[in-house]
């Protein structure tokens, strides 16, 4: 190399490619045989499928299913708007005077390892068809639960606009009070006002579930765009969790009304305005 010449940066795709490579290193070669565990029986540190939007790597036992229901109130928490908010937050008692987005999804588990599901958004109707399945367990030498997840999401009620999504879900347990996730994904189509610039996103998301009772939790995730098309600031949520039985009912503080992964590609409508919500989930096994 002669004096001066500037040294190429590596491309997004080969920073994505090393990254892989380090991450399949991580993957001893007998995790594929180990015995696998009775999905049914509750993990402490992942009671649920989802971190607030995020997916989480837990497994459905074979011809079970679980449901969601999501709930965001649309009036901001610190709304200084007076034609839209008329009354303080407490006057609109804590938001639910106001109208709400609401999302559905059920799930069910087709094979060992293997789940699907369909969720309906309210925000142009989206419907996300998706498929997950559990690559590996926490157990000895390996220390990550990592699934695969492949989706297709359809506007309109899945007439119109669609956005292909596909990722892992990377996740680690601190014995039973502790769950990471790390969530890298590709969407794309996610560009759908514009025929300028980029068209999809590569995003990670970043979650956290922390049980500081018995069968409380307190909960957190935040998920940047790294590159393509990234409208807004990106979306970030902080919640409390109360598990009973087969149920798993969270209160939750939100920046975005995102619920799906091509969704959370969007970001927030803002920088400033945040919104209470509410996930209810019931696994039914």
């Amino acid at each position: 190399m002669t004096k001066g010449t500037a040294v190429p940066r590596p491309s997004l795709r080969a920073k994505l490619v090393v990254w892989l490579f380090c991450l399949c290193g991580l993957v001893p070669l007998r995790a594929a045989a180990q015995t696998p565990a009775d999905d049914a029986v509750l993990n402490l540190a992942q009671p649920d499928f989802t971190v607030v939007n995020l997916p989480t790597s837990l497994r459905l036992p074979r011809w079970k299913s679980a449901f969601r229901l999501t709930h965001r109130f649309t009036r901001p928490i610190n709304c200084d708007d007076e034609l839209r908010c008329p009354d303080n937050f407490f006057e609109d008692f804590f938001g639910l005077d106001n109208g709400a987005i609401i999302g559905l999804e059920y799930r069910m588990g087709i094979a060992p390892n293997l789940q699907v599901g369909v969720q309906r958004a309210r925000i142009d109707k989206t419907i996300d068809i998706f498929g997950e399945y559990g690559v590996t367990r926490q157990a000895g030498r390996m220390p990550l639960e990592i699934a695969a997840r492949l989706g297709i999401e359809g506007t309109n009620n899945f007439r119109d606009e669609y956005s292909f999504t596909a990722g892992a879900i990377v996740s680690h347990f601190i014995t039973d009070r502790v769950a990471i996730h790390v969530d890298p994904f590709w969407a794309g189509n996610t560009n759908q006002v514009s025929t300028d610039g980029d068209d999809s996103t590569f995003l990670v998301g970043f979650g956290v579930r922390l049980r500081v009772l018995a069968t409380v939790y307190l909960v957190g995730e935040y998920t940047p765009r790294f590159a393509g098309y990234q409208p807004g600031p990106d979306s970030a949520s902080f919640a409390i969790e109360k598990r009973a039985g087969g149920h798993v009912f969270q209160l939750n503080v939100s920046n975005s009304f995102a619920g799906t992964i091509g969704q959370l590609a969007n970001g927030a409508p803002n920088s400033h305005d945040w919104y209470l919500g509410f996930n209810l989930s019931r696994k039914f096994y």
